[in-house]
């Protein structure tokens, strides 16, 4: 569990780094068939901050933790890319793809943390 909570900061240190925003940690752990730990979830203002930020994500989980992500999806369009670092997974959204899907809200029980936005 230390190495999954280690991953969730490292993770959020690379989404601010290229300045994503609305960065909110879903804490999964205590629901039964959950797929992983944590989701953490945050938006980019265009398919081009988005892939910095997945690149970024992947950049600071590599050369702090020696992490990588098991599988990465979406970056052909890049409005949703998912990150699978098996006990986190990671979702950077356009806002609208975001609000449509809103993932946040999937998990009633989950607990959801607001990660200020840097700027």
């Amino acid at each position: 569990m230390e190495t999954s909570t280690q991953l969730v900061d490292t993770i959020i240190k690379g989404i601010q780094e290229k300045k994503g925003s609305q960065i909110v940690t879903v804490d999964l752990k205590g629901i039964e068939g959950a797929i992983c730990h944590y989701f953490i979830i945050c938006q980019g203002n265009s398919p081009s901050q988005v892939e910095a930020i997945t690149e970024s994500i992947g950049e600071f989980a590599r050369k702090e933790l020696q992490e990588k992500p098991t599988a990465v999806a979406g970056l052909e369009n890049a409005q949703w890319v998912a990150m699978d670092y098996t006990d986190v997974m990671v979702h950077i959204f356009l806002p609208d793809v975001r609000a449509y899907y809103d993932l946040e809200h999937l998990w009633e029980d989950a607990s959801l943390t607001n990660i200020p936005d840097l700027d």
